[in-house]
């Protein structure tokens, strides 16, 4: 069954120009003069998708985007703009647009940005069918969560990988962004094409802009032929910026033209180049002070931040611990060859009440340290780094840690039922009160939990089984 566009501009000619043309690439085309009239028609059909124009009397093409959006989201929309209006192609990606054209364009770019956003689309349904079918394992590629957090972070990612918005990802280091920057990657159209990653703290400053746009021969000493720069071989795929908060300014100008024209030009060259790629950056610094001190442009920023994905620590998300805690211990075990299935109720509250300022980066290195000295079938908390076992309320593994018996002495059952209640709220909280997942937290049955609870008091406070 042929797909089914459907067409919006108020422009007789361009409708009549793209019905004719889509028609031959066998698409069905429904054409509509006006924003209204084309929501109309929305409505009461079904499309694949619609192309719109922006400029429109009465509805325009932003407004009829989000009227679409609001009954299907998953409609690709392909915006088409004044030529060079830069502002409406950004307004209209922030709108839910798929893409945008400039007028006027070329007959081949719009075949190509079409076909690509159907298939898009049809990844996505075969995705939705896979997840309806299957469940969810927590996983989104190599991100591993179940947080509120995360859930909103996956959806997010499938909603924007289909288009070639520029994406930008803050979060502390270690919390995955390269992570997410994959999975966009590899949920887009350009999955086949190459994934560029540019550390822009790990290059020096005096050779960024040569290893970012390539050079000539004899551009400057060392430049003993011509090279291609990692934009150039990102062609048709993705570049990743890595740390884009650290870029000097003198590269920054030129890294905002390419963004702008989509064209460069290399070191001690004379010849424009047009690339396509899309471009998804990252970092770890708070950019709008950065603005602010003068360090990185304000229109940089806004060429970088079309779309934003905030990824928080993993002291936010502590639920996620568990998963990734087993995550990790499968990864190492396998890779050093020992068979450690579990982890004891005691290392997994150690390493559920540890802040982590280093994120999942430094979860997962304390976990490899554990596979690495442990000797047992179970992951233990002996093995866990000392910062771990020595801070103080390290909940489960000292809690006499810095308590002195008094001469007139304790009660010894009260203290420890003190303990315990303090324990049992700690794991609640963790797991905003399910009680299932505390009960596995703490090492003990859910049936032992409701027994602790009402022996201690607790059971009329709200948790969730």
């Amino acid at each position: 069954m042929a797909e089914r566009l459907l067409v919006v501009d108020d422009e007789p000619s361009m409708r009549e120009f793209l019905e004719i043309m889509l028609a031959r690439e066998s698409y069905e085309v429904r054409t509509a003069a006006t924003g209204e009239d084309g929501f109309k028609l929305f409505r009461k059909e079904e499309f694949d998708l619609v192309l719109t124009d922006v400029k429109m009397p009465g509805m325009n093409g932003l407004e009829l985007i989000k009227e679409i959006h609001s009954i299907d989201s998953s409609i690709p929309i392909i915006a088409i703009t004044a030529y060079a209006s830069a502002d409406d192609a950004i307004r209209a990606v922030r709108a839910g647009a798929y893409d945008y054209l400039s007028k006027p364009f070329q007959i081949d770019e719009l075949r190509v940005i079409i076909r690509n956003a159907l298939e898009a689309r049809r990844l996505r349904k075969e995705n939705t069918e896979l997840k309806r079918t299957c469940g969810r394992d927590h996983r989104f590629g190599e991100i591993i969560g179940k947080s509120p957090q995360m859930e909103d972070i996956f959806d997010l990612i499938s909603r924007v990988a289909p288009s070639k918005a520029s994406v930008l990802i803050l979060g502390e280091s270690g919390t995955g962004k390269e992570l997410v920057a994959r999975a966009i990657h590899r949920l887009s159209p350009r999955a086949a094409r190459p994934f560029i990653t540019i550390n822009c703290t790990a290059i020096p400053e005096g050779l960024l802009e040569s290893e970012m746009f390539g050079h000539q021969k004899g551009s400057f000493t060392g430049a003993l032929g011509n090279k291609p720069g990692l934009v150039e071989i990102a062609h048709t795929g993705t570049l990743f910026l890595d740390e884009v908060g650290d870029i000097p300014l003198s590269v920054q100008a030129k890294l905002l033209r390419f963004l702008q024209e989509r064209e460069f030009r290399r070191v001690g060259g004379t010849n424009d180049k047009k690339i396509d790629v899309r471009v998804i950056a990252a970092t770890n610094k708070k950019l709008e002070k950065e603005m602010e001190k003068g360090n990185f442009r304000e229109d940089l920023y806004y060429r970088l931040n079309v779309i934003r994905i905030r990824l928080p620590p993993l002291a936010e998300r502590e639920e996620d611990i568990p998963l990734l805690v087993g995550h990790f211990l499968k990864k190492f075990a396998k890779e050093q060859g020992k068979d450690i299935t579990k982890v004891s109720s005691l290392a997994m509250r150690v390493l559920c009440n540890y802040q982590y300022p280093g994120n999942v980066r430094e979860l997962e290195n304390i976990v490899e340290r554990c596979v690495t000295l442990e000797g047992s079938d179970q992951l233990t908390a002996d093995n866990l780094p000392p910062k771990l076992l020595e801070r103080p309320g390290a909940a489960g593994v000292n809690p006499l840690g810095e308590m002195d018996i008094p001469p007139d002495g304790i009660d010894l059952n009260r203290t420890m039922e003190n303990i315990e209640r303090r324990l049992i709220n700690r794991a609640l909280d963790i797991t905003g009160g399910n009680r299932s997942r505390a009960a596995t937290l703490l090492g003990i049955s859910f049936r032992s939990l409701r027994y602790r609870l009402l022996k201690l008091g607790m059971d009329s406070e709200e948790g969730a089984d």
